[in-house]
């Protein structure tokens, strides 16, 4: 058993913040009291609050992942912008020394004497024609240098204005994903000690509270045979040694949080649900091969003992009732419902084409 466990509190007021702050798809569980047959706020129970939230979760996730790749995009258009401006920066500079240089040549070669005193002073026509060319061209080069100059710096400005609106874009954005993240997960973090809580209770009673109906979206399979949870990382193995057990583990164990859902590995027959002993709050299934799976360290279930079952159906949800050190499933292959006819279940499983990893 843990050395301490949490028993957080849920509230639907905790809810609906939580729904109001996604804004978006997440439906609170408040607005289960217009569900058929539903007696208000929470009547589904606490199991059915942990699944919504993972989909809650599992939304703001999504959002966090789209949102951080806008945050990249972000970042990369700033960095462009503020290379830009190095550049422009640069080339303003350019165009003040050329300004200067065109300005001093002009003074040198007479483009600031009067017109009148160029004609006196020229020795011919062609000479004054020679001079009133320079001179036009040197007014023309000094202009555009002027509008060049001009366009630039109104160029830089927007560039800069650009730039200071991306960065701060990016920082307001990466702020609010932060705290939409952390708030769900806090949220289901409460969720999952409290269902933890009841079904430390039940154990410790020794009774089950019975099947609790969790809406699953189904999704079609196109193998016969799946893993017990979707999402997990490999704990315990089978056969290992541990000061839990006394010679030799006889499952799989999947590290995964409480109320994850687990889910039967292939079509069959639930013929044990129990809620006391080592292995806590369990649910032990037939399948057609003649093999039992048992799925253990429950925080809920979610069939009756005699139900038949589907392969990827909800049974349950993970905890850590019973001889437990932590959160997690114990999953185990018999070959008859009780312990001491236990085998591998990682080649037992890689045979009907399911590879854990």
């Amino acid at each position: 058993m843990r050395s301490h466990r949490r028993r957080a509190r849920v509230v639907p007021v905790l809810l609906c913040a939580l729904v109001l702050l996604m804004s978006r798809p997440a439906v609170s569980v408040a607005d289960d009291k217009d569900s058929p047959g539903g007696d208000g706020p929470g009547a589904l129970g606490l199991s059915a609050q942990v699944v919504r939230l993972y989909e809650d979760a599992a939304l703001a996730t999504q959002r966090y992942e789209r949102g951080r790749q806008e945050a990249e995009a972000h970042r990369a258009q700033a960095l462009r912008i503020e290379k830009l401006l190095d550049r422009e920066r640069r080339e303003l500079g350019v165009l003040r020394q050329d300004l200067g240089r065109i300005a001093r040549a002009q003074y040198r070669t007479s483009g600031g004497m009067s017109l009148t005193a160029q004609i006196v002073l020229a020795s011919s026509p062609e000479e004054l024609m020679r001079g009133q060319h320079v001179f036009s061209q040197t007014n023309l080069a000094v202009n555009n240098a002027i509008e060049k100059s001009r366009r630039a710096e109104h160029r830089l400005m927007k560039d800069a204005a650009r730039a200071a609106a991306a960065w701060e874009g990016l920082e307001k954005r990466n702020t609010e994903l932060a705290e939409l993240k952390k708030t769900v997960e806090r949220t289901l973090d409460e969720a999952r000690w409290e269902l933890q809580g009841q079904a430390d209770a039940a154990v410790a009673a020794g009774s089950c509270p019975g099947a609790v109906r969790l809406d699953q979206k189904r999704k079609k399979l196109s193998t016969a045979w799946v893993t017990p949870v979707e999402s997990y990382a490999l704990s315990a193995s089978f056969g290992s040694g541990g000061q839990r057990w006394a010679h030799r583990h006889t499952g799989q164990d999947f590290a995964v949080p409480i109320g994850t859902s687990v889910r039967s590995v292939a079509d069959g027959r639930v013929v044990k649900v129990s809620c006391g002993g080592a292995f806590g709050m369990e649910v032990v299934v037939l399948h057609t091969d003649g093999y039992y799976t048992q799925y253990a360290h429950l925080a809920s279930v979610a069939v009756d003992q005699g139900e038949r079952v589907d392969a990827g159906q909800w049974i349950g949800q993970s905890g850590t009732t019973g001889n437990s050190t932590g959160p997690h499933l114990h999953f185990e292959v018999r070959i008859t419902p009780e312990l001491g006819s236990a085998v591998d279940p990682v080649p037992w499983l890689r045979e009907r084409g399911v590879r854990l990893g």
